[in-house]
């Protein structure tokens, strides 16, 4: 355990961080036997399905200095294939190229994903080792709408369990009488224009990234 001082924040009194995980576990206490088994290491039938239904994965990597990215990947239900028990494929779609997620993959395969299915409390976690594939035989099972992905993410399940519902529940994300009006938040072309000090009004960088995504979706 370490203190802090946290003038720099104006405020007063000091910040006690977690070193160990023997003081972790003091604090939080013991998960229970069912918690820790229900890692199963394995893609079952009721993972499958919930991956089916799943429109929105996260995934999360890491670079070989610690640094660490979670990237949004959408696709329609049934969108990320199951090869088998051990192995799952996401397709890479046009984005902004700055492929963070693959550059790390390339360097450090651990990966960690958390599938949503819309209305839905509970999520799929699943972790393992993943590859960038260029050219597969499944790949031709990834095309949409007559385009192929040019890469595809490959991973070796490793550990895989459903969590519960409380993040959701907490949060109220299903719930739409809770969701803040749109107009009190600034579009991402305001953002933009104000963070890159760019010379267009935001306006048009609303429009253009708005064309950008219903013309280069696949």
């Amino acid at each position: 355990m370490t203190s802090l001082d946290t003038g720099a924040t104006g405020e007063t009194g000091q910040i006690v961080t977690v070193t160990s995980e023997e003081e972790l576990r003091r604090i939080t206490g013991e998960a229970t036997d069912v918690v820790l088994r229900k890692d199963i290491g394995h893609l079952d039938e009721h993972a499958r399905d919930f991956i089916a239904a799943s429109p929105f994965v996260l995934l999360a990597t890491s670079a070989p200095d610690g640094t660490c990215d979670v990237s949004p990947r959408g696709e329609e239900p049934g969108g990320v294939l199951v090869l088998d028990d051990h192995t799952l494929v996401i397709p890479d779609r046009p984005g902004n190229r700055r492929v963070d997620s693959l550059r790390n993959i390339v360097a450090n395969p651990n990966v960690g994903l958390l599938f949503v299915v819309p209305g839905t409390e509970e999520t799929l976690r699943v972790n393992g080792r993943a590859q960038v594939v260029s050219q597969a035989p499944y790949m031709e099972r990834l095309r949409v709408k007559g385009r192929l992905p040019t890469l595809a993410v490959s991973v070796e399940v490793r550990e895989c369990f459903f969590h519960c519902s409380k993040a959701f529940r907490r949060s109220a994300l299903w719930q739409p009488e809770r969701w803040p009006e749109r107009e009190s938040l600034p579009t991402l072309g305001r953002i933009l224009k104000d963070q890159l000090n760019l010379e267009w009004s935001a306006k048009l960088i609303d429009d253009d990234l708005r064309a950008d995504a219903r013309e280069n979706l696949y």
